[in-house]
């Protein structure tokens, strides 16, 4: 399986990856490590965290507060949105 991610959930990555190191340096660079590794962890095992619809799922990341909407297309798996979980939690329902 490949991950692939929409425009929008990269540039929510890029976005709060800067956001981050501007607060702590290299805390932005943290945050990109955890997203990778939660990537790899569905690239792996996709069917294994929460449904937030038939064909979309949660899987959230461990010290920040954010979640990859994911959905799976043949072989790959889409990374819809890198979401702020405390932020407006569906805003990214169109994109699905």
């Amino acid at each position: 399986m490949t991950i692939r991610l929409l425009a929008v959930a990269e540039a929510e990555l890029n976005d709060a990856v800067v956001w981050y190191n501007a607060q702590v340096a290299g805390l932005g660079d943290t945050f990109l490590i955890e997203t990778l590794k939660v990537f790899r962890l569905i690239e792996q095992h996709p069917d294994a965290w929460q449904p937030l619809a038939p064909s979309i799922r949660r899987c959230r990341l461990a010290r920040f507060p954010y979640g990859a909407i994911y959905t799976r297309d043949s072989a790959d798996i889409l990374i819809l949105a890198l979401a702020h979980l405390h932020r407006a939690p569906t805003y990214w329902r169109d994109r699905a």
